[in-house]
C-alpha cells in the first residue's frame, strides 16, 4: 500500500505533463497532417486532424512550381557559412577563459555588450559595410552578419573557464604548442557547448528572414522563409500548401534538436559552472 500510495503523485505528475506535451505539440501535428491533405479536405467545415485521402501533391508542387528547391539550396548555403563561425566563437572564448592580456575586461564587456543592441539597428550601417565589399546579393553577404555571436562567444568562455588549467599547463610543458592544445584537448572537451552552439546557429541561420530580404537583390537567392512569405502573393489561398511549406521549415530544426539534445542539455548546465 505504501509503495501504490507513493506512486499516485509520480503518475498524475506524469498526466499531467504528458496533457501538457500533448497540448503543446497539437499545432504541429495539425500543420504535419494538413500539409498532406488535398485542398478540398483543408478547406472542408467542421475541419478533421487526421487526412481522408493523404497525398504529396503540395509538397510535389513547392519543388515543381515554387522554385523551394532553390530556396532549399540558398538555405543550407547560408547554413554551411555559418556553421564556420563555430570555431572562430571557440577560439574567442578560450582567449577570454585562458589567456590573461591588457584590456580583456573591458574587451569582454564589449562583446556582452552587443547582446543588448538589437539587430535591426546595426542593419542599415552592416548593409552600406557589405555593399562597399560587393558583397550584397550574394550568400556570403547573408551569412556573414550572423557568423560571430557575442552569446556564442560567452557560452564558449564560459564553459572553457572550467578546464583545468593544470592539464593546459602540462601540455606546455611537453612541448605542446597553443594551436595544437585548442585543437586537440580543449575543443575535444567542450563537445557539449559545441553542439549548443550549432543548434542556435543552425536555427539563426535557417530562420533568417528579415536580413536575407534586404540583402537579397535577387528572388533565386531567397532563403525558404523568404519563399514561404512569398506563397500568399503568388497564389491563391492553399492552406495544404502553407502548411507544407511550414512543416518543411520545421522538421529540419526538430531533426537537428533531437539528434543534439543530450550535449545541449549538457552544455547549458555545465555553462553556468565554475
Amino acid at each position: 500500500m505504501r509503495i501504490a500510495d507513493a506512486r499516485k503523485p509520480t503518475v498524475a505528475i506524469g498526466a499531467v505533463l504528458g496533457a501538457g506535451a500533448l497540448l503543446t505539440a497539437f499545432p504541429f501535428l495539425w500543420m504535419v497532417f494538413a500539409s498532406v491533405k488535398p485542398r478540398s479536405e483543408s478547406v472542408a467545415h467542421p475541419p478533421r486532424l487526421l487526412p481522408q485521402n493523404p497525398t504529396f501533391e503540395s509538397y510535389a508542387r513547392l519543388f515543381a512550381e515554387l522554385d523551394f528547391g532553390r530556396y532549399l539550396l540558398n538555405t543550407a548555403g547560408v547554413v554551411l557559412i555559418g556553421m564556420a563561425g563555430v570555431p572562430l566563437m571557440a577560439m574567442a572564448g578560450y582567449g577570454f577563459a585562458k589567456f590573461r592580456f591588457r584590456g580583456r575586461g573591458p574587451l569582454f564587456f564589449l562583446v556582452l555588450a552587443t547582446m543588448m543592441v538589437p539587430v535591426q539597428v546595426t542593419m542599415v550601417p552592416v548593409y552600406l559595410l557589405l555593399n562597399g565589399l560587393n558583397l550584397t546579393g550574394t550568400l556570403i553577404g547573408i551569412a556573414l552578419p550572423g557568423l560571430v555571436s557575442g552569446f556564442g562567444v560567452f557560452l564558449f568562455r564560459q564553459f572553457m573557464s572550467t578546464v583545468p588549467a593544470e592539464m593546459i599547463e602540462a601540455a606546455r610543458i611537453d612541448g605542446a604548442g597553443e594551436a595544437r592544445i585548442f585543437w586537440r584537448i580543449v575543443l575535444p572537451l567542450s563537445r557539449p557547448v559545441m553542439a549548443v552552439q550549432i543548434v542556435l546557429a543552425f536555427i539563426g541561420s535557417w530562420n533568417s528572414f528579415l536580413w536575407p530580404l534586404i540583402i537579397a537583390d535577387d528572388e533565386r537567392l531567397y532563403t525558404l522563409s523568404v519563399g514561404l512569405s512569398l506563397l500568399n502573393r503568388q497564389i491563391a489561398t492553399n492552406p495544404s500548401l502553407q502548411m507544407a511549406g511550414s512543416t518543411l521549415m520545421v522538421v529540419p530544426i526538430l531533426i537537428v534538436f533531437i539528434v543534439f539534445q543530450r550535449h545541449i542539455v549538457r552544455g547549458f548546465t555545465l555553462s553556468g559552472l565554475k
